[in-house]
C-alpha cells in the first residue's frame, strides 16, 4: 500500500470515529434542561417545588422563603418573574396546594399560608399542627403529601447520638415516623423505621416514600408505606408503645432479634463498621418473620449506581407530553445529581419492581420534581448539608421532552423463570438473540448498625436462553437463579436497535425480587440459546517478543482510557472525578495523602470518613469490588501525583 493510499484510509476511519461519536445518543438529545435564571440575590435552594393551577411555579427554599414564579418557562422571550410569597420560615421542605391555600412542612410544624387580597403574598400563616424539636442539626421534616381524603402526611428525620454520633435515634416524638394530619389538626402516627426520608409521593393513591443509605439502610430504596408499617430503621420504635401508635412490637422486641452492635473500647463507644467475610450477616427478610410489620423496600436503588440520597417521588401523569414513559415513577437524588425511572408491579399482593437511570448532569443535588400542564418537569435543587455531583450549591431548572423517543428498556415484569423486557422501539433480531449480549448478577444488603452497606452474596446470572416477539418490542430473559428479596442487575449490553442499530440509551436494569411471579415456564426449545463467541473460530497466535524493560513491569499502570470501565463498574465515579470535588474528593485529593496501592485497597473495603471529614456524606464499605481490580484502582491513583 503507497503512502497516498495509506492517509486516504486513515482519514477516512478517523472521520468515521468522529461521526460516529458525534451520532451516539446522548441523554439531551431527548430530555433538555434549562435554567431558570434567578433575580440578583436570590438564592432557590429548592426544598419544595410546586406547579400551581394558574401555571406559575411554587418553590420553597431552606432559607424559609416561598417564592411564586411567573412565567417559568420564560415563553416567548420573555423573563421570568419572582415574587415573594412568604418569608421566615424554619427550613420547609415540601409544598402542596388546596382551595387556595399553599401548605408547607417547616422543622416543627406544618403550616397553611393564605394570600386574601389577591396580591400573590401570605396574609395567613396558619399552624396546622406542631411537633416538637430537639434543636439537633438533622432534624428536618418533609411534606405534606396530600392525600385522597384530604389529609396529609409528612415524614421526619432522625438525630444522631452525642457520643455515638453515628447512630439514628428519635429523641422526641414522632422522630422517624410518618404522620398522617388533618386540617382540623389531628394528627395520627402512621408508621416508623424512617431513617432521612427525603422523598414522598402517591402512586395510585398510596404513599411511597425513599430513604437515605445510613445505619440499618445498607441502600436507598422506594417503600410502600401502609399504616402500622416499619420501613427498618429502629429508632422510632422508641414510641411503639405511646396508645395512638399503629406499630405492635418495641425497641426491647427488635434488638433481641438483632445486634445492635452497641460495643465500647477503653470507656468510649466504638463506631460499628462493615464485617469482611462475615459468615452469618443479617437480612431484612429474616427479621420480616419475627416483625410482620416490616416493610421489605419495593425497588431498591442501588447505592452508588442510582444515587446517593435519595429525594422525590413523581408519577409522570402527562398522558405523553414527557415521552413514552406515562405512568412511571421518577426519583430524584441529591448526591448525585439526578433522575431515575421506577416501573412498579404488583406480585403476590406486594409492590416490587425495576429501576432505571434516566437523566443526569442537574447543576445541583435534585431535592424536588413536579410536572407543568406542558409537560415540562420542574426541579428544585440543594446540596447544602449533603454535598453534590453539582457544580453549585442550588437552582431551579426544568426538563423538556425534545420530541425523539430514545432506545430504552421501557417496562420489565418478573416471570416465573426470568423477565419480560419491553423497548420503546423494536430490537434487532440477531443481537437479542444473541447470549452473549446479556451478563447480570444478583445481590442483597447486609441489615446491621454500620452506615450503609457493601453488595452481598453476590451471584452471576446464568443467562439460559432469550425468545423475542414477532413485533421486536419485547424479550424473554430465562434464567435458573432466581432469587427472592435480591436485586437482579441485568445489563444488555449488545441489544441493538433494530432501524438504527444504536445501543440502549441506559442499558443496565436493577429489578428487586420479593416474589418470584407464577404462571408457565418457557420450553428449552422455544428459547435462542447461540452464543457469538462461540462462533469464533480460535485463532492460534505466536506469542510476541517482550522487551526486557517491558516484561519488568509485571503491573503497569492503566491509562485513562483502560481504567474507566473498572471506575464505572465499580461505581467509583459515582462519587469521584479525577479532577475535581464532588460527594468525595477527586482523585487527584486521593492521590496527595501517598497512601500505599494496599492502603487505598484496604480503604476502598472499609472506608474511614474522618480522614475526610471536610465531606458530609460518608462512603460506603465496598468488599465486592474485586481485589485485583482494586489494586489497578489504586495504581492508577498513585499515578496521577
Amino acid at each position: 500500500m503507497n503512502s497516498i493510499k495509506l492517509l486516504v484510509l486513515v482519514f477516512v476511519i478517523g472521520f468515521s470515529q468522529i461521526i460516529l461519536a458525534q451520532n451516539t445518543p446522548k441523554e439531551e438529545d431527548y430530555y433538555r434542561i434549562t435554567k431558570v435564571p434567578t433575580p440578583e440575590g436570590v438564592l432557590v435552594e429548592g426544598g419544595g417545588v410546586l406547579v400551581l393551577p394558574d401555571g406559575t411555579v411554587a418553590v420553597c427554599t431552606r432559607r424559609g422563603d416561598v417564592w411564586i414564579i411567573e412565567n417559568p418557562t420564560m415563553s416567548n422571550g420573555y423573563p421570568s418573574k419572582f415574587i415573594k410569597f412568604a418569608s421566615g420560615l424554619h427550613e420547609p421542605l415540601g409544598l402542596a396546594y388546596r382551595n387556595g391555600a399553599i401548605y408547607t412542612a417547616q422543622r416543627g410544624e406544618l403550616t397553611k399560608l393564605v394570600d386574601t387580597d389577591g396580591d400573590r403574598i401570605a396574609d395567613v400563616y396558619e399552624t396546622v399542627y406542631a411537633w416538637p424539636l430537639s434543636t439537633h442539626y438533622h432534624e428536618y421534616s418533609f411534606g405534606p403529601v396530600l392525600t385522597p381524603d384530604g389529609d396529609f402526611f409528612v415524614t421526619t428525620n432522625v438525630a444522631f447520638g452525642a457520643e455515638e454520633w453515628w447512630r439514628g435515634e428519635s429523641r422526641v416524638p414522632w422522630r422517624g415516623w410518618t404522620m398522617k394530619i388533618t386540617e382540623d389538626g389531628q394528627m395520627e402516627p402512621w408508621a416508623t423505621g424512617m431513617r432521612s426520608p427525603a422523598g414522598y409521593g402517591l402512586i395510585d393513591g398510596e404513599l411511597f416514600y425513599t430513604d437515605n443509605q445510613g445505619d440499618w439502610q445498607g441502600s436507598g430504596a422506594l417503600w410502600h408505606v401502609p399504616k402500622g408499617a416499619f420501613t427498618g430503621h429502629p429508632a422510632g420504635l422508641k414510641w411503639a408503645k405511646h396508645k395512638d401508635s399503629p406499630i405492635n412490637f418495641t425497641e426491647k422486641d427488635f434488638y433481641s432479634k438483632i445486634d445492635i452492635r452497641q460495643v465500647k473500647k477503653d470507656g468510649r463507644y466504638v463506631k460499628p463498621e462493615n464485617i469482611m467475610d462475615e459468615e452469618d450477616p443479617d437480612f431484612k427478610y429474616e427479621m420480616k418473620a419475627h416483625f410482620p410489620q416490616l416493610q421489605l423496600p419495593a425497588v431498591i436503588l442501588p447505592h452508588g449506581i442510582l444515587g446517593i440520597s435519595n429525594s422525590e417521588v413523581k408519577v409522570d401523569e402527562t398522558g405523553g407530553k414527557f415521552g413514552p414513559f406515562t405512568g412511571q415513577v421518577l426519583v430524584g437524588d441529591m448526591g448525585q445529581s439526578k433522575i431515575m425511572r421506577v416501573v412498579l408491579e404488583k406480585v403476590k399482593g406486594e409492590y416490587q419492581g425495576v429501576a432505571f437511570d434516566f437523566r443526569s448532569g442537574f447543576q445541583s443535588g435534585v431535592m424536588r420534581i413536579d410536572f407543568d400542564n406542558n409537560g415540562n418537569l420542574f426541579v428544585g435543587e440543594t446540596n447544602r448539608g449533603w454535598g453534590s455531583a453539582g457544580t453549585t450549591n442550588s437552582g431551579l431548572e426544568f426538563v423538556t421532552w425534545t420530541g425523539r423517543v430514545p432506545f430504552e428498556m421501557k417496562i420489565v415484569k418478573s416471570m416465573p423463570d426470568g423477565f419480560e423486557i419491553e423497548f420503546t422501539k423494536p430490537v434487532d433480531k440477531n443481537s437479542a438473540e444473541d447470549l452473549d449480549s446479556y451478563s447480570g448478577k444478583s445481590y442483597i444488603y447486609k441489615y446491621h448498625a454500620a452506615y450503609g452497606s457493601p453488595q452481598t452474596n453476590l451471584e452471576t446470572i446464568n443467562i439460559k436462553g432469550v425468545k423475542v416477539s414477532d413485533d421486536g418490542c419485547k424479550v424473554r430473559v430465562v434464567t435458573d437463579n432466581l432469587r427472592p428479596f435480591y436485586v437482579h442487575e441485568i445489563t444488555l449490553n449488545g441489544v441493538k436497535e433494530k432501524e438504527s442499530g444504536n445501543l440502549i440509551l441506559h442499558p443496565t436494569l436493577y429489578y428487586t425480587l420479593n416474589n418470584i411471579a407464577e404462571g408457565d415456564k418457557l420450553a428449552l426449545s422455544e428459547l435462542s440459546t447461540k452464543r457469538s463467541s462461540s462462533l469464533k473460530k480460535k485463532v492460534v497466535k505466536k506469542k510476541p517478543q517482550v522487551s526486557k524493560k517491558v516484561a519488568a513491569k509485571k503491573n503497569p499502570v492503566l491509562t485513562d482510557a483502560q481504567v474507566q470501565p473498572l471506575l464505572t463498574n465499580n461505581t467509583c465515579v459515582a462519587c469521584h472525578h479525577k479532577e475535581k470535588r464532588l460527594v468525595g474528593p477527586s482523585f487527584k485529593a486521593i492521590a496527595k495523602r501517598k497512601y500505599s496501592n494496599e492502603k487505598i485497597v484496604e480503604l476502598i473495603y472499609n472506608p474511614q470518613p474522618k480522614n475526610w471529614p471536610e465531606y458530609a456524606t460518608p462512603m460506603a464499605p465496598m468488599p465486592q469490588v474485586p481485589k485485583d481490580q482494586a489494586l489497578k484502582i489504586a495504581a492508577w491513583i498513585n499515578a496521577l501525583k
